[in-house]
């Protein structure tokens, strides 16, 4: 009798173990969940990364209103050069 009491105790308490582990799991899923869908977009700068360093110099370029010319002068290297660099032929 009394051991059939210690068993059916221990068996009861392994099931709250594993009930209480399932409910754990379940509360870490639904934050994840919420802050995936609260997430903001990816930032700009974030987004800007993506882009090949020659479109970046294009951009900027043509925001400040320099030439290819200017540009290249400014670096010490060929109009080709910043040309190639930003069309991404030459890496260098």
């Amino acid at each position: 009798m009394l051991i059939g009491t210690i068993v059916t105790f221990i068996n009861l308490f392994i099931f709250a173990l594993i009930v209480g582990g399932l409910i754990y799991l379940f509360v870490l899923l639904v934050k994840a969940l919420r802050k995936y869908l609260k997430a903001e977009p990816v930032r700009k700068e974030k987004a800007e990364t993506a882009r090949t360093l020659g479109e970046i110099l294009k951009a900027h370029r043509a925001a400040c209103k320099m030439t290819q010319e200017f540009v290249a002068e400014a670096l010490g290297v060929s109009r080709q050069a910043v040309s190639k660099w930003e069309s991404g032929v030459s890496h260098s």
